[in-house]
């Protein structure tokens, strides 16, 4: 099929040495390429009992048939891997404009085996490949380590080049570790910068020439200009725009879908209002856009004085904010710019770096730990400068930030008491900051992710609000937030888009101001294949339950599937006061809209319709 260049790069790092190889057309129509092509190649190479920091686990970082093409919204590129946080099925998205440059070079995607003997980085241009001493680069920051290998492989070279890399965190093996498209662009979730990290690996520098090919030019011209206009039009991506994805703070606050304090206080519209999108617009300097996104709602900020001064750089996403703002009862947009600056440049996930300091913070609360365990560093709420202390303590493994490193489930378990209760997860991975107790069906799309905790395995928090519509998909909005009714089979189709837009290299931003008809053109055109609408959502279904069988491989059961305690207990005042999803009777009937028996894995019989054969057998024998 177009779209793809039909070739993937394999590289032994024990070895030293490269190989290509081609994915056959019936496979590629089957999962696209991204984060579902990286599950089946993952259960093809029997990886689910690897040790993950060992050099058996394999990286696989994949882009989709849409990357490189010029379709708005299409940057996006999948890392993926056996989670050393969860030890289940890992995965991460990221933005910017590597994925895009790997295409150029003529890849549509790179697995990495094995562990070097030292740093090195591998160097791609074009056909040319090579293995770099990086010694001089181990122990760099993700920005030093950027202008670096800019400044020295970006010589002469028009256009440029895009780097992969992991600043400190990785190298330390962070269980949080995320791994770097570029400053202010980040494959956060699962730990797979400290994957990477295990294996020596510290950057991989892309520079492409080539073309994406296209099935039908014409036909393509017509579906960007369609999807174009659509995004010009839609009011979100208006916001988006102005004020960067924190803007959705706004609603947030307003409507209860976000809470604070370590999930324990809503009633926060107020106080947020230093800390939204908005106020991040005061201090903005420019926006910038993905490959190929016309939408721009990335920040570029700077902080000219004070303790928390910050060169001109990448400014905070609504995840961040929320988590090293509300979650530390802190609204000090400096200190949260501070915040993101550090876990950039060390390297690692705002999301879960911001719940394990909030987690810390109510444990110290509590006396279960106190400031001689915290290396003297005096955790409060609102205390902003004490958290970026830590953050310090986490990217290097120091103290008690060693203890942290390892993610809040072991962390709870290493002090003991009840610290299990402040410990805000599924499955091992830190929750992202969208309550289900102002919006029911969230809770659902929190626990069902073969990963773990995750909010962009969906297109739920644009859905549920009403923010985004689908009608083709029965998607037709005006669902009210606090009820649990209908709310499996709205999650079903939303997790469905979710993934297909994961697998293609489809933003959920942009999706959510275009239609599904749009997404089936792009991909009719690109590849030449003649997908329908019936199609792609039983593609999304395998990718699916593909992922959810890998984690059931893992050990991943229906008593995993469960929201915290915290957050099934409903607050006392504000917009959710009295709240709580009916997580029995959702998830009950997602089970049975996907095949799914009472042990959480996908049942034989859908299995085979899916042409999961193979799935099937394995979970049979385990």
């Amino acid at each position: 099929m177009k779209g793809y260049q039909n070739k993937i790069l394999e590289v032994d790092l024990s070895k030293g040495s490269t190989e290509t190889i081609s994915i056959e057309g019936d496979v590629l129509r089957q999962y696209l390429g991204g984060s579902g092509l990286a599950a089946k190649l993952f259960l093809d190479r029997g990886l689910q009992d690897v040790d993950p920091l060992s050099p058996e686990n394999q990286l696989f970082i994949m882009t989709g048939p849409l990357a490189g093409t010029g379709f708005p919204g299409a940057a996006r590129f999948a890392v993926a891997a056996k989670s050393p946080l969860t030890h289940l099925w890992g995965e991460a998205n990221c933005g910017g404009h590597f994925g895009a440059q790997l295409k150029f070079a003529g890849y549509d995607g790179i697995i990495v085996k094995g562990q070097a003997a030292g740093p090195v980085y591998l160097w791609i241009d074009d056909d040319k490949i090579e293995f770099r001493d990086a010694s001089s680069l181990w122990g760099k920051d993700v920005y030093e380590t950027e202008d670096l290998m800019k400044a020295e492989e970006g010589k002469g070279i028009e256009g440029g080049v895009r780097i992969l890399s992991i600043g400190p965190a990785g190298e330390n093996q962070v269980k949080f570790a995320a791994v770097a498209g570029g400053k202010g662009d980040f494959a956060g979730r699962c730990g797979l910068g400290a994957v990477m990290g295990s294996k020596k690996l510290k950057a991989i520098v892309v520079r492409g020439t080539k073309d994406v090919p296209i099935a039908d030019p014409e036909g393509f011209k017509n579906a960007v200009h369609e999807a174009r206009l659509k995004i010009k039009d839609a009011g979100l991506a208006k916001a988006w725009r102005e004020h960067g994805t924190a803007i959705g703070m706004v609603a947030g606050t307003k409507h209860g879908g976000v809470s604070g304090k370590n999930w324990s206080q809503g009633d926060l519209y107020a106080f947020a209002k230093p800390i939204r999108g908005f106020a991040i617009s005061e201090l903005l300097v420019k926006n910038k856009s993905c490959h190929a996104c016309p939408i721009g709602c990335k920040r570029v900020v700077k902080v000219d004085e004070g303790p928390y001064q910050t060169d001109e750089g990448p400014g905070p996403e609504f995840q961040t904010c929320l988590n090293f703002g509300l979650m530390l009862m802190n609204n000090d947009l400096e200190g949260v710019i501070k915040a993101n600056e550090l876990c950039n440049r060390y390297g690692l996930d705002t999301i879960s770096c911001g719940s394990s300091i909030a987690f810390a913070t109510e444990c110290l609360e509590k006396g279960l730990i106190t400031t001689e365990d915290t290396d003297g560093i005096e955790l409060k709420w609102g205390d902003i400068g004490a958290a970026i202390e830590m953050i310090h303590k986490i990217g290097k493994r120091e103290g008690f930030g060693d203890v942290l490193a390892e993610g809040v489930r072991s962390a709870a378990k290493k002090i003991g008491g009840n610290a299990a209760d402040f410990a805000i997860e599924v499955k091992g991975l830190e929750v992202p900051m969208h309550d289900p107790r102002g919006f029911h069906g969230q809770g659902l799309a929190q626990v069902i992710p073969a990963r773990g905790g995750a909010h962009t395995d969906s297109i739920h928090f644009l859905i549920e609000e009403n923010f985004a519509k689908y009608p083709e998909l029965g998607l037709t909005g005006e669902y009210e937030a606090m009820t649990s009714e209908g709310k499996a089979e709205m999650t079903v189709a939303s997790e469905s888009l979710g993934n297909l837009c994961n697998s293609s290299s489809m933003c959920l931003y942009a999706m959510g101001t275009i239609g599904f008809t749009d997404l089936v053109a792009a991909h009719r055109t690109t590849t030449g294949a003649d997908f329908t609408q019936e199609e792609l959502l039983k593609t999304a279904e395998r990718i699916v339950l593909l992922k959810r069988g890998l984690s059931n491989l893992m050990g991943m059961r229906a008593e995993d599937e469960k929201l915290p305690e915290r957050i099934m207990t409903p607050m006392e005042s504000g917009p959710t006061a009295g709240s709580v999803p009916d997580m029995e009777k959702m998830l009950k009937e997602y089970y049975e809209i996907r095949g799914i028996d009472a042990d959480g894995r996908p049942g034989k019989e859908r299995l085979l319709e899916l042409n999961l054969e193979d799935l099937a057998q394995r979970l049979a024998k385990g």
